[in-house]
């Protein structure tokens, strides 16, 4: 299967889902992200403001904050380029995606932050995944060396070969019920 057909497939089983299971499931994963050792150790955690179809990050992004971890959300340019900035509720704007964003464009230094929560559609076995095309994370993720993490629903799996310029996400959190 083409990664085109593979990111319609996927985003029609995201917004299929029944509010009830996903509720559900984004409780499992919130439970399991909080207790992986990644998430303990982390200072800072870079992740992103959820569509709806998606793990709700809302929940995560409060119990960072509660947990006194700096938390971080991605800002996109023109031309590919992304960076993370620290996450104020009262400074986001929504871009022609229908995405929330920082307003402000003061980047949080990569080096600094411990992990990022990647977004997207489908993983493969070896934790390469498909976004929704624009290479955003790709790019930023090349010279990252801290630590990836990502939540899945189970039907997010499928096989795909990466390009070159795709970079693995090292951990997977599978809700498997």
């Amino acid at each position: 299967m083409k990664k085109i057909d593979i990111r319609h497939e996927m985003l029609s089983l995201l917004k299929s889902q029944s509010q009830t299971e996903k509720e559900q499931a984004d409780n499992r994963f919130l439970e399991k992200l909080v207790a992986s050792p990644a998430y303990q150790s982390a200072k800072t955690i870079a992740t992103y403001l959820s569509f709806p179809h998606e793990f709700a990050t809302s929940a995560l992004i409060t119990q960072a904050l509660a947990d006194g971890k700096q938390v971080c959300v991605p800002k996109t340019f023109k031309g590919g380029r992304m960076i993370f900035v620290a996450y104020d509720p009262h400074d986001l704007v929504e871009t022609s995606f229908g995405l929330l964003e920082p307003g402000s464009s003061v980047e949080v230094d990569k080096a600094t932050i411990d992990l990022i929560h990647v977004p997207g559609l489908a993983f493969n076995k070896d934790g390469f995944r498909l976004g929704y095309g624009a290479g955003f994370y790709d790019r930023y993720l090349a010279d990252y060396e801290g630590q990836t993490l990502s939540t899945l629903y189970s039907f997010q799996r499928a096989e795909f070969e990466p390009d070159d310029y795709d970079i693995a996400v090292k951990e997977l959190l599978i809700d498997e019920k």
